[in-house]
């Protein structure tokens, strides 16, 4: 009998797995993962029904095994950059759903009935999503809401609830599809209606919401021309092995063939420029100039680049991530910048602030500081870089403000909102996604960006060193967008807009209030173990 659970275990457990990455963007079909935790829900639930067959942590391995695979099959790219890096990446991340559901699973086997059943799991799952977003191991990567991304016409609605809308929906609608299945298996005819029919209400409630607003929406804001530049330097063997003059040669002979009076912005991508960048001399390298002289004779036009900059401190280390000159006992920062070049010269610039765990900071620094010296930064620095405590936007010269998040940045939908709120009317996406080669990495990435349109009603222009470049509209759609490894220069008119959603106004109240009720439900399942070791002492 053991044996066939097992099977019959194994067999819902990569049943799930594929269910979910088959359900994945950019080319899989979200409508799939509205199942992908049923497989999941009968195991637990066989396993909470049999409690003196297994033990409390049998649930782990069933559940660990699916969302390995599915961490794996949709997120193995990350191998192409760093082996280190996937292997704990996929490890760490599926540990952790894993404990998220082993969490849910104690709650109820000790609160039973108050538990509220399969639905307990939609606080927990989104809480751990949401305390998932701000942590030194945070790989939000696989939140349920971003499998939506490919697909704007079904989501117009995050402009009210962000991605954890979407988490939310693919949830509930897991819920009441396990429960109407297994009533179907039972053969209890009216629960088969009654959850069938909410199941179906479920979806299509929120995909008519979406269409309504699909076909109402239109583009607000002023017309603003810009152009994006993907010069497709490879990463690996020519960005950084590359004269930087070359590189920003060929940005600007690029940039002139879209340029004229009507254009208002030039966009280059993330390190652009790797000269050692001062801050408190920021105008001084040659590059810097070589731009100058580009936007003196444009001067309608602002540049905005990313360049890899450093802090001076001297002999204070002033912050926790400043590191030691080789030779010699003072301070200084490195950053991944996006900075601001227009006739002003006032050189605006923003830090990279959501940094990928490992290449570019090393996790808890104050127990990791050893191994500092021997991180590998994908921007071509060692160490975990500086970051900026507040969201600054660039481009107030020229009376439209906008936000530049850094590559990794793009995925985090509230952390863009504070960028919003101070005033960004565009949204500039800065990456180099030529790390990964021709996988599903680049894609995916391109297509949050998706998310954030919609979110924030911006209209997105992306520039990538290698990866996709483009357009995307207020609604999320994509308007024009680069060919992979060919270099690019491309121009659209976007709208810079000044309203704010209500998405922008309250960022993640959905995870906050689901992080909020999964902590209160946990403990009060521990104090209700404890009490009952209390009244019940092992003897």
């Amino acid at each position: 009998m053991i044996d066939s659970r097992k099977r019959q275990f194994l067999l819902l457990s990569v049943v799930s797995a594929l269910i979910l990455s088959l359900g994945w963007p950019r080319f899989g079909f979200p409508g799939l993962l509205f199942f992908g935790f049923v497989p999941l829900f009968f195991i637990e639930e066989t396993i909470l029904n049999n409690r003196e067959k297994f033990g409390r942590f049998h649930l782990f391995r069933w559940v660990w095994l699916t969302f390995f695979f599915w961490n794996g099959l949709t997120t193995w790219w990350i191998w192409n950059s760093t082996i280190f890096g996937a292997v704990m990446a996929i490890i760490l991340n599926s540990l952790f759903q894993a404990l998220v559901f082993v969490a849910y699973h104690f709650v109820r086997r000790n609160l039973r009935p108050m538990a509220g059943g399969p639905l307990l799991l939609i606080a927990f799952w989104i809480g751990f999503e949401y305390l998932h977003l701000d942590w030194d191991l945070s790989w939000p990567w696989l939140n349920l809401g971003n499998g939506f991304a490919a697909y704007p016409r079904w989501i117009q609605w995050y402009e009210y609830t962000g991605c954890f809308g979407g988490s939310l929906w693919v949830l509930i609608a897991n819920v009441f599809a396990f429960l109407t299945i297994k009533a179907a298996i039972k053969r209890q005819k009216r629960l088969v209606l009654q959850n069938g029919s909410a199941f179906t209400v479920l979806l299509v409630v929120p995909l008519v919401v979406s269409g309504i607003l699909w076909c109402q929406y239109t583009e607000q804001g002023k017309p603003i021309d810009v152009v994006v530049v993907q010069p497709n330097n490879d990463p690996w063997s020519e960005q950084y092995g590359l004269p930087t003059q070359n590189v920003v040669d060929r940005l600007l002979a690029l940039s002139e063939t879209k340029t004229d009076s009507a254009v208002k912005y030039v966009v280059f991508p993330e390190s652009a420029i790797y000269d050692d960048i001062w801050l408190d001399n920021i105008g001084s390298p040659e590059s810097i100039r070589k731009i100058a002289g580009f936007v003196k004779a444009h001067p309608q036009v602002a540049v905005i680049a990313g360049v890899s900059s450093y802090q001076y401190y001297g002999k204070v280390k002033q912050t926790e991530t400043a590191r030691r000159f080789s030779h010699g006992d003072e301070f200084y920062d490195a950053y991944n910048t996006a900075i601001c070049i227009d006739t002003s010269f006032k050189f605006e610039y923003t830090h990279k602030s959501k940094l990928v765990p490992g290449p570019e900071r090393l996790p808890f620094p104050s127990v990791t500081f050893a191994l500092q010296k021997i991180a590998f930064d994908l921007g071509g620095t060692v160490g975990s870089l500086g970051t900026m405590p507040n969201r600054v936007v660039l481009g107030h010269s020229t009376s439209t403000p906008v936000c530049v998040p850094i590559c990794y940045e793009s995925i985090y939908g509230d952390f863009l909102t504070g960028f919003i709120r101070n005033g960004a009317q565009l949204i500039f996406v800065i990456t180099n996604d030529g790390w990964w080669g021709h996988t599903a990495g680049h894609r995916q990435h391109f297509t949050f960006s998706q998310l954030r349109a919609i979110e924030t009603r911006r209209d997105v222009a992306r520039a990538a060193n290698t990866g996709i470049s483009g357009f995307i509209n207020q609604r999320g759609e994509i308007i024009a967008e680069s060919t992979y490894w060919q270099e690019a220069v491309m121009r659209h008119t976007l709208y810079a807009n000044t309203f704010l959603t209500f998405y922008v106004k309250y960022g993640d109240y959905i995870g906050r209030l689901a992080a909020f009720t999964s902590l209160l439900f946990l403990l009060l399942a521990i104090s209700m173990v404890l009490r009952h070791k209390k009244n019940y002492p092992l003897k």
